[in-house]
């Protein structure tokens, strides 16, 4: 009976939930700060114990120090994210008119995250390939992977670099046009970071690096809490997806069909100019 009685109330929680009452509007807001601060905790997940090891690995003289332009991306990342989060409590207290002028950041921010990310690229590609050329025999079975791993990331840092400007691109016209398109296309703008975070949490069943695609599943899966809620909300699915989706497909297919292959090598080899 007990079994039954809680069964009907899940029920009517659910009903209640979904029925446009003033819980599934709060829900309605407060989902898009519930999901930028998950894409702070899976960035923190996987950048904080992946620098302090390098930290601990400078330290003791097995990598050099981190240049100047890995910091500056570090503080404009961080900036990003915590402007994202700032935007939906803001909306989610009432407070549009703050929003609308904190936003005018992020046409600072993200072109500045863009172009420090582009000259980070090669900052780091050069490191390693310099290091390379001088290390020893202990050293150089180490470096020669991390080298295998930058030249493929490399495809991953072009599609964001492609990609996040575009999706914010998007999102940032569709103010005061189209409300749910904006919203839902900067947290997807977002997402689109998240593979540095995730491809650092060590203890997650991974194929990377010989392969990136479970990274991309992950990231699936990072925004499906959203994605779920919308379906269930609004019995449809929202054209900010079938954008996010159908722009990323292409890309995903050639990073994953160039990955490891010695056509990209020199690709990449040629494109820092080592080839």
């Amino acid at each position: 009976m007990a079994t039954l009685a809680r069964r009907h109330v899940d029920r009517e929680v659910l009903r209640d939930v979904l029925s446009g009452t003033p819980r599934a509007h709060a829900v309605d807001r407060w989902i898009f700060v519930f999901m930028a601060a998950w894409f702070i905790v899976i960035t923190l997940t996987g950048f904080i114990p992946d620098s302090v090891a390098k930290v601990a690995a400078v330290q003791s003289g097995q990598r050099p120090p981190f240049p100047l332009v890995l910091h500056l991306h570090a503080v404009l990342m961080a900036s990003f994210l915590l402007l994202v989060l700032a935007q939906t409590i803001l909306m989610a207290t009432g407070r549009s008119e703050f929003h609308r002028r904190l936003g005018v950041a992020v046409f600072v921010i993200a072109p500045a995250l863009v172009l420090v990310g582009v000259a980070l690229v090669p900052t780091m590609f050069h490191q390693t390939w310099n290091a390379l050329q001088t290390a020893s025999s202990e050293q150089r079975d180490n470096l020669v992977h991390r080298l295998f791993v930058s030249e493929n990331i490399m495809l991953v840092q072009l599609r964001v670099g492609i990609l996040l400007p575009l999706f914010l691109a998007i999102g940032l016209r569709a103010r005061g046009i189209d409300a749910g398109l904006h919203k839902r296309m900067m947290m997807l703008a977002t997402a689109m970071g998240l593979p540095n975070g995730i491809d650092r949490i060590v203890w997650l069943p991974t194929t990377y690096p010989a392969s990136f695609v479970t990274i991309d599943l992950y990231t699936l899966l990072a925004v499906a809490p959203m994605f779920v809620w919308d379906v269930a909300r609004n019995r449809r699915i929202h054209e900010a997806y079938f954008i996010w989706l159908g722009v990323n497909l292409p890309f995903a297919i050639a990073v994953y069909g160039l990955w490891g292959t010695q056509w990209w090598e020199a690709a990449a080899r040629h494109l820092m100019g080592v080839a």
